[in-house]
């Protein structure tokens, strides 16, 4: 099985190109059951990113866009009568799919957001009091555009802390740019023939698998040195919480195993540290004035706490 997650791998990074490493975090979240926080400027590919992954994975992929007017039971579904059967009868909303990508979520108002950030947490809907699962394989990507701000609703910082990452989408190199341009000039870019390459009951396996990776006690304490770190430097104004510390736990148990190991180092750690926490701790007043980032701060936490041997 792993070498059919090797070709899925393969497949994806040969249709996106110039995001290797955002693909293989993405595809870590996803085997780590989590959900994703994609922010980039228009026209980076965030769409094709996540609707390419739901192909290869011969799952559903559904897209919503986010507005001020959009209604929670536009995502969940409603009730509605049948005229002809002279009863009523559940329309179940696009949250009902494998794959969802919540584009540009920061544009709707938090009721909103909030129906489907439960139903990320509960992997459940209730419609008019019924209530309906959702597939075992339900992927969240919500997108943000980081250049308007106006008439937006931002996510809490509680509501973040539901993603597992957050990734930033940058523009790809000259030449990734430029392959791009010329195979769409010359059709070579076939945006509908996405040929499955994993299918859902083999992810489902994958996944399992993925939960048996080791973690060695010196590796979770290396984990919570990181996030405990966090709450303790005056560079940070809100650290992250015990659910940041279980993200990176089981991020890393993900991107081990798609590296092919069965347990996790303190590489692995640090790889998945920067995306699980960015998003989760607020820097403090005078190191935002100073122009630092929230990537140059988790950095120099991450160096700064010494790697178990």
């Amino acid at each position: 099985m792993r070498q059919e997650l090797t070709s899925l791998l393969e497949s994806y990074e040969n249709r996106i190109l110039g995001q290797n490493l955002n693909l293989r975090l993405l595809l870590s979240a996803v085997l780590a059951g989590g959900h994703v926080l994609l922010e980039g400027v228009p026209g980076t590919g965030k769409t094709q990113m996540v609707r390419t992954l739901a192909g290869l994975l011969g799952g559903s992929f559904n897209r919503i866009q986010f507005t001020p007017d959009l209604l929670p039971s536009d995502i969940t579904g409603s009730m509605i009568y049948n005229m002809k059967e002279g009863s009523f009868e559940t329309l179940k909303g696009p949250i009902f799919t494998n794959i969802l990508l919540a584009d540009e979520i920061n544009r709707t108002p938090a009721k909103t957001q909030a129906a489907l950030l439960e139903a990320m947490e509960e992997k459940q809907v209730t419609i008019q009091g019924e209530t309906y699962p959702l597939p075992e394989v339900f992927f969240v990507v919500a997108t943000q555009n980081p250049i308007e701000f106006e008439g937006t609703y931002p996510l809490p910082e509680a509501q973040q802390d539901r993603f597992l990452f957050k990734l930033y989408i940058d523009f790809p190199t000259f030449e990734e740019e430029k392959r791009v341009l010329k195979q769409v000039i010359e059709n070579q870019f076939v945006v509908h023939s996405i040929q499955e390459v994993l299918d859902l009951p083999t992810f489902i396996e994958i996944a399992k698998e993925v939960n048996e990776v080791t973690v060695g006690e010196n590796v979770l304490d290396y984990t919570m040195k990181i996030v405990r770190k966090t709450r303790e430097t005056e560079a940070i104004r809100f650290g992250a919480s015990t659910r940041a510390g279980i993200s990176i736990g089981k991020a890393a148990q993900a991107w081990a195993y798609l590296a092919g190991r069965d347990y996790v180092t303190p590489d692995d750690i640090k790889m998945v540290a920067k995306p699980a926490l960015r998003h989760r701790i607020q820097l403090s007043p005078h190191i935002e004035l100073e122009g630092a980032t929230v990537d140059q701060i988790i950095e120099e936490l991450v160096g700064s706490v010494p790697v178990p041997r």
